[in-house]
């Protein structure tokens, strides 16, 4: 009998309580083994959740130095939780290579229902929601970063798509900065700041809008979305 992986989200910030729903808090509670990107804050999320042991008694296992263990484990029929560091697993996250080692060897992958940036940032955007991609990270060196920021407003008026990308929060003036010098006055752009937390703040405009403003997103977490027409 093989065990089952459970791809379990994690607040954006908050409770876990206030973010996922009570099946998953339950499947949540129902494991004793996990897979995690960082220990301490796994531990921080789990005794959040109120583990029915204490979580000494839980494995702890790191994604990346123990993932045969983990694999290990799921033949051997212990179901396991793969817990993200904020958002979903495997998103913009670690933890794709273990989900997909899962099913090479045939076993039930299960993704539990939480909170994903990337898709409350396109929810809350207006833009495209038919049609969209998450490009992950831009080039960090100014002039490649300007081409890729082309790039995506090319793609998004030939392909009718939504651009979806974030940044490292201490670059996010420097991203908004290359957007508002390089994006075409008829593309609009949503940025998505402190998701589901007290300070979250979510706007969409075209871009001299944008550029009218002299908006500051600082260093808080961020989701950027372009549409190109």
């Amino acid at each position: 009998m093989s065990g089952t992986l459970y791809a379990i989200p994690s607040p954006l910030g908050g409770k876990a309580a206030d973010a996922l729903p009570a099946p998953a808090l339950a499947a949540i509670r129902g494991l004793r083994a996990f897979a995690v990107e960082n220990a301490k804050s796994a531990r921080a999320f789990l005794a959040d959740v109120g583990m029915p042991c204490p979580l000494q008694e839980l494995g702890i296992l790191d994604l990346q130095a123990d993932s045969s263990k983990a694999m290990g484990l799921l033949k051997t029929g212990a179901s396991l939780g793969l817990v993200s560091e904020a958002g979903c697993p495997a998103i913009a996250d670690p933890g794709a290579s273990l989900v997909d080692a899962a099913h090479a060897e045939g076993l039930r992958v299960v993704p539990l229902v939480g909170p994903s940036s990337i898709v409350l940032a396109l929810m809350a955007s207006g833009l495209e929601g038919q049609r969209f991609a998450f490009c992950g990270y831009l080039p960090r060196e100014p002039e490649a970063r300007r081409r890729r920021i082309r790039e995506l407003e090319a793609r998004s008026r030939r392909e009718r798509e939504t651009q979806i990308f974030i940044e490292t929060p201490y670059r996010n003036e420097a991203l908004l900065a290359a957007l508002l010098q390089t994006a075409a006055d008829t593309t609009r752009l949503c940025v998505a700041a402190d998701l589901t937390l007290a300070g979250e703040r979510i706007r969409t405009h075209a871009m001299p809008r944008w550029r009218s403003l002299h908006v500051e997103i600082g260093k808080r977490p961020a989701v950027f979305l372009l549409q190109a027409t």
